[in-house]
Protein backbone atom coordinates (compact mmCIF):
# COMPACT_ATOMS: atom_id res chain seq x y z
CA UNK A 1 0.00 0.00 0.00
CA UNK A 2 1.51 3.45 -1.10
CA UNK A 3 0.61 6.66 1.34
CA UNK A 4 -2.09 7.83 -1.20
CA UNK A 5 -4.47 4.77 -0.43
CA UNK A 6 -3.22 4.91 3.51
CA UNK A 7 -4.40 8.40 3.33
CA UNK A 8 -7.70 7.49 1.23
CA UNK A 9 -8.50 4.35 3.72
CA UNK A 10 -7.50 6.14 7.04
CA UNK A 11 -9.78 9.55 5.96
CA UNK A 12 -12.31 7.02 5.24
CA UNK A 13 -12.35 5.91 8.27
CA UNK A 14 -12.16 8.78 10.57
CA UNK A 15 -15.92 9.16 10.83
CA UNK A 16 -18.15 7.44 13.42
CA UNK A 17 -20.74 6.32 11.31
CA UNK A 18 -18.37 5.07 8.62
CA UNK A 19 -16.25 3.26 11.16
CA UNK A 20 -19.45 1.77 12.56
CA UNK A 21 -20.32 0.54 9.16
CA UNK A 22 -16.85 -1.03 8.56
CA UNK A 23 -16.67 -2.53 11.74
CA UNK A 24 -19.92 -3.98 10.97
CA UNK A 25 -19.43 -5.36 7.72
CA UNK A 26 -15.79 -6.92 9.18
CA UNK A 27 -17.84 -8.86 11.77
CA UNK A 28 -20.12 -9.76 9.11
CA UNK A 29 -17.35 -11.38 6.88
CA UNK A 30 -16.92 -12.22 3.44
CA UNK A 31 -20.36 -12.79 2.79
CA UNK A 32 -21.31 -9.00 3.73
CA UNK A 33 -24.84 -7.85 4.15
CA UNK A 34 -27.29 -6.19 2.63
CA UNK A 35 -27.42 -2.57 3.09
CA UNK A 36 -30.75 -2.33 4.27
CA UNK A 37 -29.48 -4.59 7.29
CA UNK A 38 -26.78 -2.77 7.55
CA UNK A 39 -29.27 0.55 8.37
CA UNK A 40 -31.16 -1.57 10.61
CA UNK A 41 -28.09 -2.65 12.78
CA UNK A 42 -26.51 0.91 12.91
CA UNK A 43 -30.01 2.82 13.34
CA UNK A 44 -29.52 4.84 10.41
CA UNK A 45 -31.33 6.23 7.67
CA UNK A 46 -31.01 4.95 4.42
CA UNK A 47 -29.97 8.09 2.37
CA UNK A 48 -27.48 8.71 4.89
CA UNK A 49 -25.79 4.98 4.41
CA UNK A 50 -25.39 5.01 1.35
CA UNK A 51 -23.37 8.32 1.56
CA UNK A 52 -20.84 6.37 3.92
CA UNK A 53 -20.72 3.28 1.61
CA UNK A 54 -19.91 5.53 -1.26
CA UNK A 55 -16.89 6.67 0.67
CA UNK A 56 -15.73 3.04 1.94
CA UNK A 57 -16.52 1.96 -1.28
CA UNK A 58 -14.35 4.92 -2.84
CA UNK A 59 -11.46 4.18 -0.62
CA UNK A 60 -11.26 0.15 -1.36
CA UNK A 61 -12.27 -0.77 2.00
CA UNK A 62 -15.86 -2.59 0.93
CA UNK A 63 -17.13 -3.61 -2.05
CA UNK A 64 -20.76 -3.95 -3.51
CA UNK A 65 -22.09 -6.99 -5.26
CA UNK A 66 -25.76 -7.63 -6.87
CA UNK A 67 -27.49 -10.69 -5.44
CA UNK A 68 -30.98 -10.65 -7.05
CA UNK A 69 -32.32 -7.01 -6.27
CA UNK A 70 -30.03 -6.24 -2.82
CA UNK A 71 -26.63 -4.98 -2.98
CA UNK A 72 -24.85 -6.87 -0.74
CA UNK A 73 -21.86 -4.97 0.85
CA UNK A 74 -18.76 -6.96 2.24
CA UNK A 75 -15.51 -5.88 3.92
CA UNK A 76 -12.31 -5.94 1.74
CA UNK A 77 -9.99 -7.63 3.99
CA UNK A 78 -6.99 -7.28 1.19
CA UNK A 79 -7.10 -3.53 1.86
CA UNK A 80 -7.73 -3.70 5.60
CA UNK A 81 -4.43 -5.96 5.85
CA UNK A 82 -2.88 -4.07 3.89
CA UNK A 83 -3.35 -1.16 5.45
CA UNK A 84 -2.40 -2.57 9.03
CA UNK A 85 0.88 -3.61 7.22
CA UNK A 86 1.76 -0.19 5.94
CA UNK A 87 0.96 1.47 9.67
CA UNK A 88 3.34 -1.30 11.26
CA UNK A 89 5.81 -2.07 8.44
CA UNK A 90 8.39 -0.42 11.06
CA UNK A 91 6.97 -0.89 14.13
CA UNK A 92 9.72 -1.50 16.78
CA UNK A 93 12.87 -1.34 14.40
CA UNK A 94 12.06 -4.79 12.65
CA UNK A 95 11.91 -6.71 16.13
CA UNK A 96 8.65 -8.46 17.37
CA UNK A 97 6.61 -6.22 19.00
CA UNK A 98 4.80 -6.90 22.12
CA UNK A 99 2.03 -5.14 23.89
CA UNK A 100 2.44 -3.41 27.34
CA UNK A 101 0.37 -5.32 29.83
CA UNK A 102 -1.30 -2.82 32.08
CA UNK A 103 -0.47 0.80 29.99
CA UNK A 104 -2.94 3.21 30.41
CA UNK A 105 -5.46 4.15 27.78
Amino acid sequence: MDNKAAIAALAALAQESRLATFRLLVQAGPAGMAASRIAEALGMPASSLSFHLKELSHAGLITPRQEGRFIIYAAQFDTMNGLLAFLTENCCGGNPCTPVCGAAT
